[in-house]
Formats: structure tokens, sequence, C-alpha cells
């Protein structure tokens, strides 16, 4: 695997773990928490006899009971899986869909826009910006050499890499297709079943009809992008094995950015206490 394909698989796995501490931290059973005080003092008071229950109520005048106010009779509704536009209010979260709702089909149009904000919000600049620096700190592309010339290079290089890859996967291929390139939160179970559902969305996803199907948006999509980068990286690099690695690479990134969407509502209610 290459310096360029490390670093990115290095940060996808330092946020899954992120998402795995505080996934876990919000599943922490009610059970495991002390008694209350009132239910201690409760626990204590001796029930009351069945002569006593009896020789009350028929001392007693029979009271009509009050009926339930239709306040109480409302379901809860759960919030849990509510998604906002950006992540951290920086980074875009516009194809992640809340828990619990449904959508219409996209259209091609719909589809073209999420491409483009993703790839050119302003925010786009900062995962080409940081993995250009190290790339560049690694000299991952020799031909590119060094200085601010040289970081020019790998920054631009890595940004058309992204929007490549963002255009063949939420726009070019899923309008051929006809799938949906949204990630539905699934919201509930436990920490396993989410995060196996959130990755299982790299090759599986929904089509226009709202059925699943096998995920060719993104795996096509993915080393359609990776072939085309070999015309406009250097010669040396444009080899089988550097865009096989880098068509993994881009399915595991989108995988792990899958898993991130899953979790997103959980981490932003703990770190932040926001009420959904």
């Amino acid at each position: 695997m290459s310096k360029h394909s490390s670093f990115r698989f290095a940060f996808l796995l330092l946020a899954s773990c992120f998402v795995c501490a505080v996934a876990q931290a919000q599943q922490t059973p009610q059970s495991s928490l002390p008694d209350s005080p009132g239910a201690i003092l409760a626990s204590n008071v001796p029930p009351a006899s069945t002569d006593d229950i009896s020789s009350s109520n028929q001392s007693s005048a029979p009271q009509q009971s009050n009926p339930p106010s239709p306040a109480g009779n409302q379901p809860t509704t759960d919030q849990s899986g509510t998604q906002t536009k950006r992540i951290l209010g920086i980074f875009p979260n516009f194809r992640a869909v809340s828990a619990n709702t449904h959508l219409p089909p996209q259209s091609v149009k719909d589809k073209f826009v999420t491409a483009t904000q993703d790839s050119f919000d302003y925010s786009s600049i900062f995962l080409p910006a940081a993995v250009a620096g190290i790339n560049q700190a690694t000299n991952a592309t020799p031909e590119f050499r060094q200085g601010a010339a040289g970081y020019g290079r790998y920054f631009w290089h890595d940004f058309v890499d992204q929007a490549s890859e963002n255009y063949m996967v939420e726009f070019i291929v899923p309008a051929i297709t006809r799938e949906d390139n949204r990630y539905y939160t699934l919201g509930s179970g436990g920490f396993l079943k989410r995060a196996g559902y959130s990755i299982s969305r790299a090759v599986i996803t929904r089509n226009d009809a709202g059925h699943d199907t096998f995920n060719i948006s993104e795996v096509v999509g993915a080393g359609a992008a990776a072939g085309i980068s070999n015309l406009y990286y250097p010669q040396p690099e444009r080899t089988l094995n550097n865009t096989l690695d880098k068509w993994a690479t881009n399915v595991g990134i989108d995988a792990g950015t899958f898993l991130f969407h899953e979790f997103w509502p959980d981490i932003n209610k703990a770190l932040f206490h926001t009420k959904n």
C-alpha cells in the first residue's frame, strides 16, 4: 500500500475508534447505575395487607377515575437518528438522511447537486490540504518535488482526486444505474448492528424505486475515478498496482464515511448535548 493510502487508512481508523468509543458510551445500560434514594426508601416500606386494602375500599365512596389526558397518549418520537446538514458545523453532511425518513426519488439534478456540494463546498479543501502536506513530507510522488511549488502540485492532484470520485460515485454512475446516492441512517439497534449496516452500504444501496441493490455507483464509480487519475499523474505513477490501490482506498474511505454518518447524531448529542 502506498504512503498516500496509508495516511488515509490511518485517519479512517482513528475516526472509527472515536465513533466506537462515543457510541458505546451512549449505550451504557441504565441497570448499572446505583439505585436512587427514593427507590431505596420505597423498597423499605412494608406492603399493605390485603385486609387493609379491602376495608379501605369498602369504607370509601366509589369514585370515577379521571381519563388519561390526550397528551399522555401521544407516542414518543425517537429522534436519535436525526442528522444535521454539517458535521461540527463545518464538514458537509448533505447526503445523510435522518432515521425513519422517507424521501421521494432523486432526480438527475439532485444527484448533480449533491456531488457538487461535496466537491466544491468551502470545507472541501481541508482533506486535500492535509493529505498533500503528508504526501509531500513522505515524498509520496517524487516527481512533484519539494517547496511551495511541490506542495501546490500535491494539493491540486489530491483535490481533483476527491472531486473526480465524488462526481463518478454520486452523479454520473447513479444517474445511469438509477441508484440513490444518499445514506439512510439506521438509527436503532446495538453498535455492531449499526456499524455493520453502515459499512455494508459501500456494496449495498437503494435504487430510485426504494429497493436494496448492489452498489454499482460506489464500486464502479470509485474504480473509474482511480482509472481517470492516470490521465493527470506522472507516467511512473500510472501503474496497475497504484490504480487498484486508489480504487480500494476510495471504497474504504467511503465506507468509513458511512460509519461516521450513522453515529454522528449520537456523537453530536454526547459531545454538545444537542436536542434533536
